[in-house]
């Protein structure tokens, strides 16, 4: 099934545009000082985490619904902290700007904060939830 063509995954020009954008991006991530080793640690087959990721973004762009992995969970206990999301939004925006025309750009930025936020908000109602470790 095709998305629909004022979509902004249809905007952004499909898939192939979405995995060049999130090549790029995990290419920087991979390499950044304070969020490439959580991310070298957790992922063995880069090509197919990022097609995971390409399916999750298709999924929140319009585009074809191809995810269905249950994001949020898997970062619960990876110790993510505000400035590790920071880091992450940082390079989105950097990466969206240079390789997106400005509107889909900030319009992806925004996405990216707003599912960032919800994130954080589920890692901390998580971490609340638990048991007190004992002693």
């Amino acid at each position: 099934m095709d998305a629909p063509a004022h979509s902004l995954f249809a905007r952004l020009g499909g898939r192939p545009r979405l995995l060049q954008l999130l090549r790029h991006f995990y290419a920087d991530v991979r390499q950044h000082q304070e969020i490439g080793p959580i991310f070298l640690a957790q992922i063995d087959d880069w090509p197919a985490h990022l097609e995971k990721i390409a399916d999750f973004w298709s999924n929140v762009t319009g585009g074809p619904v191809r995810y269905g992995g249950g994001m949020p969970r898997k970062h619960f206990p990876l110790g993510l902290e505000a400035r590790h999301f920071a880091a992450w939004l940082d390079l989105w925006r950097r990466n969206c700007r240079v390789q997106l025309p400005a509107a889909e750009a900030e319009e992806m930025i925004r996405t990216a904060e707003e599912i960032g936020q919800r994130l954080r908000d589920m890692i901390a109602w998580h971490a609340a939830a638990q048991p007190p470790a004992e002693s």
